[in-house]
């Protein structure tokens, strides 16, 4: 089979594999430190100021009712949207909460393969995974997976790349 043969039969479609469930701590940590750092501020302006503008009042309100509702609904929607995939022909990526991105890599145009962890995701025992492609649309991004997951994945991928013939641009 050909390479133009092999890419027009790739599809874009939901990937088969979710992150790990620890991801949904994981964004639930690092949105409630935002969110203590941005209630904190707004208290301490309203706290100790003599005559704090009403709007502040209202914006720090606002924010106690929309920061515990966005971490209880953002971790298990992102839970629920994130998904992965690896082919022998392609990646399939789907992230996102509002807005979704579904992606898909041919094997053949990825030049590089890359895993990173900060220092939460440490913590988490995650990883995530950039895979650099010949493409405008920039790299492809896994983000949330197990780290052991994350380390044969990306061992995975290297073998891959290695067996499909092409120039990867």
């Amino acid at each position: 089979m050909s390479e133009h043969t092999t890419n027009t039969a790739l599809r874009l479609r939901p990937p088969a594999h979710r992150v790990s469930r620890r991801a949904i701590g994981y964004w639930t940590v690092t949105a409630s430190i935002v969110w203590i750092i941005l209630l904190g501020v707004q208290t301490l302006i309203v706290v100790t100021s003599d005559d704090a503008p009403a709007f502040l009042t209202v914006t720090l309100v606002i924010s106690g009712v929309l920061g515990p509702l966005h971490l209880i609904v953002m971790p298990q929607w992102r839970y629920r949207v994130h998904r992965w995939e690896v082919t022998g022909e392609a990646v399939f990526t789907q992230s996102g909460w509002l807005k979704q991105e579904w992606r898909i890599a041919p094997v053949s145009r990825i030049q590089t393969v890359d895993i990173e962890r900060d220092p939460f995701e440490q913590l988490f025992g995650l990883a995530k995974i950039t895979v650099t492609t010949a493409s405008a649309a920039g790299p492809l991004r896994i983000s949330g997976l197990a780290h052991d997951r994350a380390l044969a994945l990306a061992d995975e991928l290297t073998k891959t790349t290695q067996a499909v013939r092409g120039d990867a641009t």
